[in-house]
């Protein structure tokens, strides 16, 4: 059964696509990061379907809402929402991840640490919609991303190789390299319904 434009069939579709992904990958990070980019840039290609519960920014930090993790927890789709002028602290993931950029536009700048422990800042980037990215350990895994917006919201679809709000992860403090450890959470403690197809399936009987 196809689903209707604007419909949030298509994030259950992304979903379902994900996670034969992950039982067929395995632990192929190169193939995951290259499939799974060509799936992030599907859903993000539309803006059409992310539910308004998860867009909504906070007047004082971003939010990062939870739209769904594996049962087994091998991956997880998050959106990432931004106020004008709000940004991150220098950290990492540990974990591989892919962002898709859904409306807005952000502005990367990653950074890689030198033998001293310090940080070195990279060339800063900007995504605008239809943008699709990737992090992981081992291929670089430090940034900072802020929104690229100076008067409206920015928002990205993230997507991670775990449960990416109970992952233990770092800040760190750019001039001095110093490191503390954190815990994300969500921002939300609901998830959008992908499951209730109910008035699709009566319309069809």
């Amino acid at each position: 059964m196809n689903d209707a434009p604007g419909d949030i069939g298509k994030l259950r579709t992304y979903v379902q696509e994900m996670t034969r992904l992950v039982e067929a990958a395995g632990d192929d990070e190169d193939r995951m990061l290259a499939e799974g980019r060509e799936l992030l840039a599907g859903l993000v290609a539309e803006d059409d379907w992310l539910p308004d519960e998860f867009t909504r920014p906070h007047p004082e930090h971003f939010q990062q809402y939870l739209l769904y993790c594996d049962p087994l927890e091998r991956f997880s789709a998050v959106s990432f929402v931004w106020g004008p002028g709000q940004k991150t602290p220098v950290y990492d993931h540990t974990v591989w991840g892919l962002v898709g950029q859904l409306r807005g536009a952000e502005r990367e700048t990653p950074f890689t640490r030198g033998a001293d422990g310090k940080l070195i800042m990279g060339e800063a980037a900007v995504m605008h919609p239809g943008d699709v990215t990737a992090v992981s350990p081992t291929i670089g895994d430090i940034h900072v991303v802020a929104n690229d917006m100076a008067d409206q919201t920015s928002i990205s679809i993230h997507v991670y190789g775990a449960n990416i709000g109970a992952v233990a992860r770092h800040v760190f403090e750019p001039d001095t390299g110093e490191v503390k450890d954190f815990v994300s959470g969500y921002s939300s403690t609901v998830v959008p319904n992908l499951w209730d197809r109910s008035e699709a399936v009566r319309g069809a009987l």
